[in-house]
């Protein structure tokens, strides 16, 4: 299976469906299932930016080191202006993600959490997972 490493509370708020684009500083052609993991990589927890994303998931633990959901990648956009003053519109979804000229857009939909996460060693890029 395809998996994307994110740090929490990023993958964590994709799990629990706050936030549906993934900015990436490089694009992918892959498109279909892709599977969430939540690195081991912990949170400043008193960064003012970390504080107001908490606030869209009180009381959910982080998923640290697990595979913790599914999705469909269904498109990689180039974030234009045009991009970046639409986007700027869905306040949620902008302070969810890095918004700057020159980014790409991972459009996620269909998002499954998983009945159990499946403990994990993470990578860079999107890496491949197999099931035993």
């Amino acid at each position: 299976m395809k998996v994307l490493s994110i740090i929490e509370p990023w993958a964590t708020l994709i799990k629990e469906g706050k936030k549906v684009i993934e900015t990436r500083s490089w694009k992918t052609s892959y498109r279909g299932e892709l599977y969430i993991h939540a690195s081991n990589k912990k949170i400043k927890r008193s960064d003012a930016h970390t504080i107001e994303l908490l606030k869209l998931i009180p009381d959910i633990p982080m998923g640290y080191g697990n595979i913790i959901c599914k999705c469909k990648l269904v498109d990689c956009i180039y974030m234009d202006k045009d991009f970046l003053d639409e986007i700027k519109k869905n306040k949620q979804e902008f302070l969810c993600g890095e918004y700057s000229l020159g980014r790409y857009a991972w459009i996620l939909k269909d998002v499954e959490v998983l009945d159990k996460p499946i403990h994990a060693r993470g990578h860079l890029n999107i890496w491949n997972y197999d099931v035993e």
